[in-house]
């Protein structure tokens, strides 16, 4: 189930609310519970067994873990749980890459291929596999005690808001609002989130639902059949498809968690108008961003090491990152080549960048644009063809895609809410909208706009078919 579909909007959202909010404080969070599980089970019920099995595994070990005085025990238990959530992702989002890879090996020296059934991908897995390490570790690093009710710990791995697609939730954020999140049920709080609900519906649905549309028109021509301007806009499309899908999605799962009280992590922060690629990744999927920093980054050393290996582990991390992302070589070279600009920038692109002030962004940005070309198609040959169409005057008129009006007016709109921000007045709005308490004027100005939002996104959504989310199949 995702959160733009109709059986969500009208059905799975009004009445978990309805419930929820004339239950007892006592009951509450079993209702979540329950209601998590059916939303993951409606769109994958095979492997709703997987999750709950490995959770129960999980609360166990982590348990036995926290009793012993013995660091050896500790250590051990700690691996075994990191074996098993690690084991299984690699199982499940690994194995048909690596098997391909060797394959492909094997057969350039003439040597039988191993068969091997392609494995389906379970809904969310990497989310909710880095959910499960924070707990391990944080409970091993002793800085949170572990949950004391396996059902509690089942809500914070299987919480539905999060669970597809993040924010990835550090266990000691949110392990204290496992008890006490009904106590910010304020009415402010209600209305914040489902406001904050419905503006993310509306990136979702009427912003990147309408790039998306070009990007898959784009992206499936043949290479002579794309000029410059054409691959260009392709490029800009899926630019403003991932950030517009992504953050909206961010932005219902926040405003969920608000009306019952949780206060989850922000996810971006107009990541467009960074000013570097290493303040992009301050601003873009910053709950990743954060886990890597502190799960990774930290453990290889830091910058607790020499300038080299710092740089290593730097590079090492974002190389991770894009593996992370996708068992792809598009992946891998994502990452590789984010990590590699964060590299540049620490070396002397930084101080040449810091002239720029605001104004950084206009480097930024083209370096972003083009590595979601990678991301994107996902495999290194039919990714250097594109970048090769984008870098290659070529002005003749192609027939297989033409920019409608609708087209314009959304990637005008898409254009504005990436860089509004760049203004004072465009900083003052978002932080009217998503942060201050609201007047009651505002209130109702917020009301009706979400109510237009929800009409608008619920009209769309009837007459398209086309409604992917993006990093479900992360």
């Amino acid at each position: 189930m995702v959160f733009s579909s109709i059986y969500f909007l009208f059905y799975f959202f009004p009445l978990f609310f309805v419930i929820y909010y004339l239950l007892p404080a006592a009951f509450k969070n079993k209702f979540i519970l329950a209601a998590s599980i059916l939303f993951y089970a409606w769109g994958a019920p095979k492997f709703i067994f997987v999750l709950l099995g490995t959770t129960i595994v999980d609360f166990f070990v982590v348990q036995q873990m926290d009793k012993q005085q013995s660091k050896s025990l500790r250590t051990a238990l700690l691996c075994a749980s990191l074996c098993l959530n690690l084991g299984l992702l690699f199982y499940f989002k690994y194995s048909n890459f690596f098997i391909d890879n060797l394959n492909l090996v094997l057969h350039q020296l003439g040597v039988e291929q191993i068969k091997w059934a392609s494995l389906v991908l379970p809904i969310g897995i990497s989310f909710y596999t880095f959910e499960t390490i924070t707990y391990v570790v944080d409970v091993y690093r002793r800085v949170h005690k572990p949950l004391k009710n396996f059902w509690d710990y089942q809500l914070y791995i299987i919480l539905f808001p999060k669970l597809i697609a993040g924010p990835i939730i550090r266990f000691h954020d949110i392990a204290d609002q496992i008890y006490d999140h009904t106590q910010h049920e304020t009415i402010d709080n209600k209305l914040k989130g489902f406001y904050r609900f419905f503006i993310g519906l509306g990136k979702k649905v009427l912003i990147a639902n309408v790039m998306g549309a070009a990007v898959e028109q784009i992206f499936t021509l043949a290479p002579g059949e794309l000029n410059t301007y054409t691959a260009w806009m392709g490029a800009l499309s899926y630019t403003f498809q991932i950030y517009f899908d992504f953050s909206g999605y961010s932005d219902m799962a926040i405003g969920i968690g608000q009306m019952m009280g949780f206060r989850f992590p922000e996810n971006f922060n107009n990541p467009y108008t960074a000013t570097s690629v290493t303040d992009f990744w301050r601003r873009w999927h910053i709950t990743l961003g954060s886990w890597m920093r502190n799960y990774l980054y930290i453990p290889l050393g830091g910058n607790k090491v020499s300038t080299n290996r710092m740089y290593l582990n730097l590079w090492l991390v974002f190389l991770a990152s894009g593996l992370w992302h996708g068992a792809a070589w598009g992946y891998i070279i994502w990452g590789a080549y984010h990590g590699t600009f964060l590299v540049l920038e620490r070396l002397f692109l930084g101080k040449w960048l810091s002239r720029l002030g605001r104004w950084g962004f206009l480097y930024t940005f083209p370096v972003v644009v083009i590595g979601w070309v990678f991301f994107r198609l996902e495999h290194l040959k039919p990714s250097l063809t594109y970048l090769r169409a984008m870098f290659t005057v070529n002005t003749a008129t192609p027939d297989g895609w033409h920019a409608d009006k609708q087209y314009i007016w959304i990637l005008c709109t898409a254009v504005l809410f990436s860089f509004f921000t760049l203004s004072n007045i465009g900083k003052r709005i978002q932080e009217t909208v998503y942060f201050k308490k609201n007047s009651l004027g505002m209130h109702y100005g917020l009301m009706a706009a979400s109510i237009l939002l929800l009409l608008l996104a619920a009209g769309k959504i009837t007459v398209s078919t086309f409604n992917p989310f993006i990093y479900f199949r992360f």
